[in-house]
């Protein structure tokens, strides 16, 4: 989350959109003295200014003033080892996705946590749009029926060529580093869990098509996975960082016998409802007609758009109830209970590790 990287600065802006964080440590670069740097120049202090995540979690674990959790913004590969650093001392963990580079690890992080009692939270932020927990609130009243047909597609163009010199290129086309999955594990994975959000439906099993257009390059940039729901839905992803013209086309639809809805990351403002045989409805945040959950998620008026850093930070606004509610020894508000937490983090490495596997048998189907 150092000098230079995206999703550290995304971390720190929705952490303290809404008042309820303050950044006061962290170790944020593998060299200890540009990491020092880097904290003192966000204000912090010298003495918890660390060169690395080791110190980090003895230090502050001995504090009284000790931090009350921390972000893991790091390259996918060290995920799992800085996650057990600070549950082992009680710190509750706020990970980016995927949760870890191997099921293994993603489940024996899972146990390390509930031995602890530490809690562990993944941001995958697209389930913070207001609009896309009031698609959640609608399936589940039952407005659209029995449903039929969920699909997600996630387009980028970022990787249509190779980008010398790119720090968050480099790292994301290097299996050591993102884990087997490429475009799978980077943006196909936030798919399938707005796929499960949304339509509270397990996914069964899954037949995966993983391809490399780009020559050289060692994992997938291409992803196309057919998915098969409990209680007969039935699905489908695509997920591609060489889909030329396309900036962040995240995109998911679902069907049932009654209507449809339809929700794009890039007009997040706006939730198309089509009951059947009537017009379009378009559901606008902040408009009349909405439910407690996505009241709940918005901040602004009508009108005045709200995007992908309100998204984040409407999960940290979920964690930090969650965490006074557990020190204050009463229930959390049930509007903050829909932050993603380490199941669902367990959940997106067996996607990533099953669409691996259905691809290497030929399209296998394959059970999540």
């Amino acid at each position: 989350g150092g000098e230079g990287a995206f999703i550290g600065g995304v971390h720190r802006m929705a952490a303290r959109l809404d008042g309820r964080w303050d950044l006061i440590a962290g170790a944020f670069q593998s060299d200890a003295a540009r990491s020092a740097a880097f904290g003192r120049s966000l204000g912090l202090a010298e003495d918890r200014c660390y060169g690395e995540f080791h110190a980090m979690a003895e230090a502050e674990s001995a504090r009284s003033d000790r931090i009350d959790a921390v972000s893991i913004v790091t390259p996918n590969h060290m995920h799992v080892e800085v996650a057990k650093a600070f549950v082992a001392r009680g710190i509750p963990v706020i990970c980016d996705k995927p949760l870890a580079t191997s099921l293994a690890d993603a489940v024996a992080l899972s146990e390390a946590a509930a031995s602890a009692g530490a809690p562990v939270f993944v941001t995958y932020n697209y389930s913070g749009y207001p609009m896309v927990r009031q698609a959640r609130a609608m399936v589940l009243a039952g407005e659209l029926g029995e449903l039929r047909i969920v699909r997600a597609e996630y387009a980028q163009d970022w990787l249509a060529t190779e980008l010398p010199g790119n720090k968050q290129a480099s790292w994301r086309g290097d299996p050591a580093r993102a884990g087997p999955g490429g475009a799978l594990g980077d943006i196909a994975t936030h798919a399938f869990h707005l796929a499960e959000f949304v339509s509270g439906r397990a996914c069964m099993e899954l037949s995966a098509e993983l391809t490399t257009f780009v020559t050289g390059r060692r994992i997938d940039d291409d992803a196309q996975v057919r998915l098969r729901f409990e209680k007969g839905a039935k699905g489908a992803i695509w997920a591609s960082q060489v889909a030329t013209g396309a900036a962040n086309g995240l995109k998911l639809s679902v069907f049932g016998d009654k209507g449809g809805l339809e929700w794009a990351q890039e007009t997040p403002e706006e939730l198309r409802f089509t009951p059947l045989a009537q017009p379009t409805r378009i559901h606008r945040r902040g408009g009349p007609g909405l439910g407690a959950d996505a009241q709940y998620a918005a901040r602004l008026p009508a009108g005045h758009p709200e995007g992908y850093l309100e998204g984040f930070a409407q999960l940290y606004a979920d964690i930090a109830e969650q965490l006074h509610a557990r020190r204050e020894g009463r229930a959390p508000d049930a509007r903050a209970m829909l932050a993603p937490t380490i199941e669902h983090g367990v959940r997106g490495v067996q996607f990533i590790a099953g669409a691996v596997s259905s691809h290497a048998g030929g399209g296998v189907w394959t059970p999540l």
